[in-house]
């Protein structure tokens, strides 16, 4: 199958190093201390954020920094015909944790010691990309959850078809065998946080998420009458 071709354009119309169109919005989950709703073109995922707050479990409290907790699931509707594997499968566990360990390296956990922050992570709809995609609302939710980061930590893949390099993969080009990684980084910071090249792809989120930010704040700012 051609996936880029001779006139350098890939199956959906983008050039090899073009991203898909980034959609953002923050309070997606009005019950969530912080929550956002991300996409990278028609992968969907909702993220929301709830602490820092008592620990629920004694057992799990660490005296120096905050307990981060993560739950990725698919919902069921999120890949059409495609097989879907049940909730608390091998998969998801593992994408919870790669999602916990790139957010514990970016929040400044020892500033809130003996507390608990739960991050819920939900694939609406998934068209590749969903791992970089749960990183990015993620980072958001926290941030309108009032988290203190080192930095915003974003996410991107890339992948090797065709004798050519393609950031930003859909599905169709995921699951067409060739290499491919994703990318977690500190753009401030210029620091990787997951590596499993697509640092173009995770500074040009990091830039629309500032711009989200941004405009959120000044929305804010206009209802409070600033």
């Amino acid at each position: 199958m051609e996936y880029v071709n001779p006139e350098g354009l890939r199956l959906d119309g983008r050039r090899p190093m073009e991203m898909r169109q980034l959609r953002a919005e923050i309070g997606a989950v009005s019950g969530a201390d912080g929550s956002a709703m991300f996409e990278m073109g028609n992968t969907k995922v909702i993220a929301a954020v709830y602490g820092p707050r008592e620990v629920q479990h004694r057992s799990q409290m660490v005296n120096d920094k905050a307990l981060i907790r993560c739950e990725y699931t698919m919902a069921n509707f999120s890949t059409g015909d495609r097989t879907r594997k049940p909730k608390g499968d091998r998969r998801s566990t593992e994408i919870s944790l790669v999602i916990r360990q790139t957010m514990e390296a970016c929040i400044l956990t020892h500033l809130m010691p003996r507390s608990q922050i739960d991050i819920f992570v939900q694939v609406l709809q998934a068209d590749g990309g969903t791992r970089s995609a749960c990183i990015n609302a993620a980072t958001l939710a926290l941030a309108d959850a009032g988290i203190p980061m080192r930095d915003l930590v974003t996410s991107c893949s890339s992948g090797y078809l065709n004798s050519t390099p393609l950031l930003d993969l859909n599905y169709v080009e995921d699951s067409a065998g060739g290499p491919d990684v994703t990318v977690g980084i500190l753009p401030k910071l210029d620091k990787v946080t997951l590596l499993q090249l697509a640092t173009e792809g995770c500074k040009a989120v990091a830039n629309y998420i500032r711009e989200v930010l941004i405009q959120n704040t000044k929305q804010l700012e206009h209802r409070r009458g600033v």
